[in-house]
């Protein structure tokens, strides 16, 4: 089991090793069960990653680096080729699982790049197994240190408004625009959160007012119809939220429904900050050559077992969209706050 040096005992764990192999908190129970799965091999992982049992852009990367790891120590054979085979096997069933949000491909990447040109295979086992448990500690590490830089930006006495859940679930822990609210919190200043019921599969509902209670964070929750109201009324100072991946032109893509939330908040002169790690970023692709993740007719004409809507409707349901940089005011990143014109400050905070 690796170290987590939190600043609370009583701190939400979202990825833990142990005796090879990985616990997860599983989502899908939240909030009214917090119970784990445990990962014995890489196609577990690869099911966890899909049924969203674990979720969030940094959660996944990291689950996603374990995976391998997880491969790796399975594997039963002495023959390097085959090894690099299966390893190559694993790689692709677990990027398979989720196609928008780039920490992914990214840890998977960055695991398979550790070992090139390794011939040993108990030392390649040894090599992904400790990166991945360096990515895990060195998440925490950039959420706090995202806490921290944003914690200039908000008084005493806030409100803010997220959505979807960008905390220690979507996380290993701690969180990225979560972790913002509560390092403004543990700065001393007081502040309320508003968070969005976030529909269809109700992360805002399930998992951010959990954790925030879990917090003792002062959290209200509203329906997602109901943005536009809160806002002309003067209830919210700023809105915060994460980021699955952003574009080094500043496109946002997050959770669906935080395009119209930037919309709003940019009629309604809010400042709209999206909070994301470096390894978020990507530096390659276009927005059209992004692939948006359609999901299930089910998580919309359900909820639970309970059927709302007629079976055979036609249903569109994207799980992410994309959020143009004119409409974002700041981004908050481990590296520090940028501002736009994005192309300039992410081509600089890159490099």
């Amino acid at each position: 089991m690796y170290s987590l040096n939190t600043s609370s005992s009583n701190e939400l764990l979202t990825i833990e090793w142990k005796n090879n192999y990985l616990l997860l908190i599983d989502q899908t129970k939240l909030p009214t069960k917090l119970s784990y799965v445990k990962c014995r091999d890489y196609v577990d992982v690869a099911d966890a990653i899909r049924s969203l049992v674990v979720r969030g852009a940094p959660a996944i990367g990291v689950t996603a680096a374990f995976g391998l790891a997880l491969a790796a120590i399975n594997s039963k054979t002495s023959n390097l080729k085959i090894f690099l085979r299966e390893l190559s096997i694993a790689y692709s069933l677990i990027r398979s699982t989720r196609p928008t949000a780039v920490n992914l491909q990214w840890a998977l990447d960055r695991i398979m790049q550790k070992i090139t040109n390794l011939g040993d295979i108990s030392q390649i086992k040894k090599v992904i197994l400790d990166e991945a448990l360096l990515m895990a500690k060195e998440d925490i590490a950039t959420n706090k240190s995202m806490g921290l830089n944003g914690v200039k930006l908000f008084s005493d006495g806030d409100t803010i408004m997220t959505h979807c859940n960008a905390g220690s679930l979507a996380t290993v822990a701690y969180g990225t625009a979560l972790g913002v609210i509560r390092a403004v919190k543990e700065s001393g200043k007081k502040i309320s959160v508003i968070a969005t019921e976030t529909r269809p599969v109700m992360q805002g509902s399930r998992l951010t007012a959990f954790e925030l209670q879990h917090e003792k964070i002062d959290v209200s929750l509203i329906p997602d119809t109901a943005v536009g109201y809160i806002m002309a009324k003067g209830l919210v100072k700023h809105v915060v939220v994460g980021a699955d991946r952003i574009l080094r032109t500043g496109h946002v893509f997050n959770k669906i429904g935080t395009y119209q939330l930037a919309v709003l908040a940019k009629t309604h002169s809010i400042p709209f900050y999206v909070v994301a790690p470096s390894s978020t970023f990507d530096l390659k692709n276009m927005p059209k050559d992004i692939v948006i993740e359609e999901r299930s007719k089910d998580e919309v004409i359900k909820i639970g077992k309970q059927i709302i809507a007629p079976p055979n409707i036609g249903v569109i349901n994207p799980a992410f969209d994309i959020t143009p940089p004119k409409l974002i005011t700041k981004i908050i990143t481990e590296k520090g706050i940028i501002s736009p014109p994005y192309t300039k400050s992410i081509k600089k905070l890159m490099e």
